[in-house]
């Protein structure tokens, strides 16, 4: 096993800290060897907030994830989240010289360059550029424009950004490990890698990854990203909720939304109850089932509400041609796709990584998707014949990088 093949991701959830091994295969797959788990304490709604305690939580992920998988990890993909970073679509576009041959490169370079030409807040940076369609004298559907004849080469582009200092201090807390951070990755773009086939994102696709503290989400109509985002509600509002409104322990509320809760009302026998045991501390009690439903019920329909509104700003709901695809730990929560089928009017499906291979239950955990998804979109990158534009970007533009 080459440690050139070994790729690792790391999740800093508001939930849990993840960090997964995978092998890069010559057949474009990707291997599971391991993961580590850990608490996620210092981080609310995906950001930290205690630096310290924060790399506690991933030291100790990191090391159950070495002791799996028997592999020394020096480097990781990092996954960003927060409802600081905000996204938007843009065109590039460069002249071709007269005397060229073809387009080359350099023009590419230019015309990505170009695209980010616009004000964003003086305390963000751009964190990707993700490529959505080419033009070469105004004629679309190119797949490649390199090498081509023509004197005017456009891109479209979806940009996302997002506060500096709020990215970097995730950086720094994987740093001070010490770990080299290969790349930092919006964690919705990496969970669709796995998540999302490529039929699917052509006929159009909506992914929602419910996590702890926020809701990642990303839409794609034709193959290409045309919206992503974060929001920052997630299913530790729902473990509040279920505490503040049954007066019991946060602890106890949290199983109670995973073995008992659903999402779905009107389907309890009367008078059906839950009976939580005594314990130190606790002097044990009778919960009706509907009514745990219905705090649970309330709060998912309000992020699902929620998210509908802000995509229909956008008018992409109407080119879903494949549906809804939710994943995330509050995937799991019975009774969810019934709910966002019911809001959203077309289908929805349950799902986690598809395609993986190695450790079955860690691919088939909608829990670790976007862990899984950093692998994947780090193998993408290793593949990309155009490796060398960032490194070149970063020199020329500093201020726009974050590392």
């Amino acid at each position: 096993m080459s440690k050139d093949n070994i790729i690792v991701g790391l999740e800093i959830g508001t939930s849990k800290v993840c960090v997964v091994v995978g092998e890069s295969k010559p057949d474009n797959s990707v291997k599971v060897l391991g993961v580590g788990q850990a608490p996620s304490r210092g981080v609310r709604k995906g950001e930290i907030v205690d630096f310290e305690t924060a790399s506690k939580c991933v030291h100790d992920a990191l090391v159950d994830a070495e002791e799996k998988s028997d592999v020394m990890i020096r480097s990781v993909y990092v996954g960003i989240t927060g409802a600081h970073i905000a996204s938007f679509n843009n065109r590039g576009s460069v002249t071709v010289a007269e005397d060229q041959e073809g387009i080359e490169e350099r023009d590419f370079e230019q015309v990505r360059t170009n695209a980010r030409e616009v004000s964003i807040p003086s305390q963000n940076a751009f964190i990707h550029s993700v490529l959505q369609h080419y033009y070469v004298d105004g004629q679309d559907g190119i797949l490649n424009p390199i090498g081509m004849m023509g004197r005017k080469l456009e891109a479209d582009f979806h940009i996302v950004h997002g506060i500096t200092t709020r990215i970097k201090n995730t950086i720094r807390c994987v740093k001070e490990i010490p770990l080299e951070v290969e790349d930092v990755v919006f964690n919705p773009l990496a969970a669709a890698q796995v998540v999302l086939t490529q039929d699917q994102k052509n006929l159009g696709a909506l992914m929602i990854d419910i996590g702890g503290g926020v809701t990642d989400y990303v839409v794609y109509v034709d193959g290409a990203v045309k919206e992503s985002g974060v929001l920052g509600i997630g299913g530790d509002h729902i473990t509040n909720d279920i505490s503040l409104g049954l007066r019991i322990p946060m602890a106890k509320s949290e199983k109670l939304k995973i073995e008992e809760g659903s999402v779905i009302l009107g389907n309890c026998l009367p008078g059906d109850v839950i009976m939580l045991k005594d314990d130190s501390g606790f002097a044990g009690k009778e919960i009706e089932r509907e009514t745990l439903n219905t705090i649970i019920h309330l709060r998912v329909r309000e992020i699902l509400e929620l998210l509908k509104r802000t995509l229909e700003v956008e008018n992409h709901l109407d080119f879903l041609g494949a549906g809804i695809f939710i994943t995330g730990g509050c995937s799991l929560l019975k009774g969810i796709d019934h709910l966002t089928e019911e809001l959203f009017g077309m289908p929805v499906h349950v799902t986690h990584a598809q395609t993986m291979s190695g450790l079955t239950s860690a691919f088939e955990n909608p829990q670790f998707s976007t862990a899984i998804g950093l692998i994947k979109y780090a193998q993408a990158l290793h593949s990309d014949k155009r490796g060398g534009w960032l490194e070149r970007l970063r020199t020329k533009f500093p201020r726009f990088f974050l590392f």
